[in-house]
């Protein structure tokens, strides 16, 4: 089937247990004029089964269902018939979106929450975030695993002596992410050393409700000490503070936490851009930025101004993101001295600020 404008609709298949969240989840989509809902599974077993059979464009999965639950299926199909698969938790336990988590090790693209339903206005803004995120992962022509390769320098070689600097120079590491951001940052925080000399402040862009079970699932999964921010906070060397649920994170001089419920910026409370132009205010060329997958463009005009500030700026590339929006906006600018895959990422903050500090 195609829609009237004659392109392709993208064809999903949702695996749920409950007849009642299958049926709204089916309603959810099959109404949007892009998609079409080709099959239900009510366990893991089923949509390996149909997943064989219908070859969907995108999996929603649950993760809690009897026979073969969704993580097992996920790692399955990632392994059979690679799909980009959406996981829809609805569940806000700390562990239990721990757990959900894990699904983006073995192959998942994304977390979403799962829409209550359509008559609350949480319920319709979680219901517009599924549709809204199906749509991206049908973009996702291949499920990626970001490829090893030499770093791509976005603009003219710096002088060595310019490109290095030193690492007593570097004061904070700031890290703004959304879609795809999550298993990025594992990769980065579980490459850096235990002792990395300085903190490192981020903003994941995350559905209310996750952040907590995010936070757990980072710090568990990486090995790294990752802790909620708080407001007046002091920021210590090898700790990284994930900006909480509906706050701004900043920081003010005397390497403090500031938390704000001003407006959003950007479509977004948390938001990049706020934490981003804070750290170029208060450490200038004393800071690293780093701007990950996602989609938008919040954090990449103030990325700039970070790198304009004398900071290093890091921008993820568009051949490993899952999402290249935010990263992909920051290049355009010229606001990242370096475009690199999480691999080099890694390798690069720990040459400039990590040293030789004592390997995990």
């Amino acid at each position: 089937m195609s829609v009237a404008n004659g392109s392709k609709r993208i064809r999903v298949l949702v695996v749920e247990d409950s007849p009642v969240v299958r049926e709204l989840l089916v309603y959810i989509l099959d109404r949007d004029p892009a998609i079409q809902v080709i099959g239900t599974a009510a366990n893991g077993e089923e949509a390996i089964e149909a997943v064989t059979r219908a070859k969907p464009d995108v999996i929603i999965m649950d993760i809690h269902m009897p026979r073969m639950n969704g993580l097992d299926a996920t790692r399955k199909i990632m392994e059979t018939a690679p799909t980009p698969i959406v996981i829809v938790s609805g569940s806000s336990s700390r562990k239990e979106v721990a757990v959900t988590f894990r699904a983006l090790e073995a192959g998942a693209l994304a977390i979403v929450e799962k829409p209550p339903g359509i008559d609350l206005p949480d319920g319709k803004d979680a219901a517009n975030k599924l549709v809204q995120t199906v749509k991206l992962m049908a973009e996702v022509k291949l499920v990626r695993r970001w490829p090893r390769k030499e770093a791509v320098l976005a603009t003219p070689p710096l002088p060595a002596a310019a490109r290095k600097p030193l690492a007593a120079e570097i004061k904070m590491v700031a890290i703004g992410a959304s879609t795809g951001g999550p298993l990025v940052l594992q990769t980065i925080l579980r490459g850096l050393p235990k002792n990395f000399p300085v903190p490192i402040a981020i903003v994941q862009h995350m559905a209310s409700g996750f952040t907590e079970g995010f936070i757990e699932w980072l710090g568990q999964s990486s090995g790294f000490s990752v802790h909620p921010a708080a407001h007046g906070e002091l920021l210590l060397p090898g700790h990284a503070y994930v900006a909480p649920d509906g706050l701004h994170m900043s920081v003010e001089a005397g390497n403090r936490i500031v938390l704000s419920s001003a407006r959003p910026e950007n479509g977004h409370r948390p938001s990049v851009s706020c934490l981003f132009r804070s750290v170029a205010t208060v450490f200038g060329a004393g800071a690293t930025g780093v701007l990950l997958s996602g989609m938008g463009k919040d954090g990449a005009k103030e990325l700039l101004l970070m790198k304009e500030k004398g900071a290093m700026t890091i921008a993820q590339d568009r051949e490993s993101a899952v999402v290249p929006g935010m990263p992909g906006e920051a290049i355009d600018l010229g606001a990242a001295m370096y475009v690199l895959t999480p691999d080099k990422i890694v390798e690069v903050l720990d040459d400039w600020i990590g040293g030789k500090s004592e390997r995990r």
